[in-house]
């Protein structure tokens, strides 16, 4: 498939949203009584438009993007670490904030990587499956459903193997992260029919992914 540069702008943005999250999610804020990061508003639009990639390219497409996103992920967070342990010049006083807000920890990034292939490959193959299912029919149910299973994948896998142990672990975080993404995802659905639809035109495609092989790594298989 020739690449178009309506899939080099979704891609782009797909990954700014990723990257974007990592930065902003040391900020926690509070809305009423949910205290949640600031990334709340940023990450989801990662899963809006992996089911935009999905529904219009097929999860072909979306599993390659899914694994650019975790390198372009690993290229950041390696260069944050390397300005982080460079020396900082003597009339620089800025190195403590840097490390709070750029410092990861091998845990939260371990947890966060694997929250993400988990949860982004597991609502990339949901939607696959059942826009099949349901013949193309009812998007909505296909987006939202899709985000129910891989936000609830994510958040569990996340807030567990970063805070199990830790004062900051409650179940109650889980649950309040992954109803909040849900709600996101819901509410921007007449946005995602609309993109949809207008990429569908544009493009002339709709894929239907009848004879796609599902493995995660078969971007390195041949015929997957």
């Amino acid at each position: 498939m020739n690449i178009s540069y309506r899939l080099v702008i979704i891609i782009a943005v797909f990954v700014t949203c990723l990257i974007a999250a990592n930065v902003i999610a040391v900020k926690i804020i509070s809305l009423g009584t949910f205290t949640l990061p600031a990334a709340i508003f940023v990450f989801p639009l990662s899963y809006i438009f992996g089911d935009i990639l999905t529904e219009v390219y097929g999860y072909r497409v979306a599993r390659r993007v899914i694994w650019l996103g975790f390198a372009c992920n690993l290229i950041f967070v390696f260069f944050a670490w390397v300005g982080q342990a460079l020396p900082p010049a003597g009339f620089w006083d800025g190195q403590s904030s840097y490390e709070r807000i750029l410092g990861y920890t091998p845990r939260l990034l371990g947890a966060s990587f694997l929250g993400y292939l988990v949860g982004e490959f597991a609502n990339s193959f949901v939607l696959a499956r059942m826009k099949i299912m349901t013949g193309g029919r009812w998007l909505w149910s296909r987006t939202i459903g899709s985000t129910v299973v891989g936000q609830a994948l994510d958040t569990s896998i996340f807030i567990t193997l970063a805070f199990i142990g830790t004062p900051s672990f409650a179940p109650v975080l889980i649950f309040n992260h992954w109803i909040s993404k849900v709600a996101i995802e819901a509410a921007c659905t007449p946005a995602t029919y609309g993109i949809v639809s207008w990429l569908k035109r544009r493009e002339g495609i709709d894929t239907y992914d009848r004879e796609t092989k599902y493995n995660p790594f078969g971007i390195w298989v041949r015929g997957s």
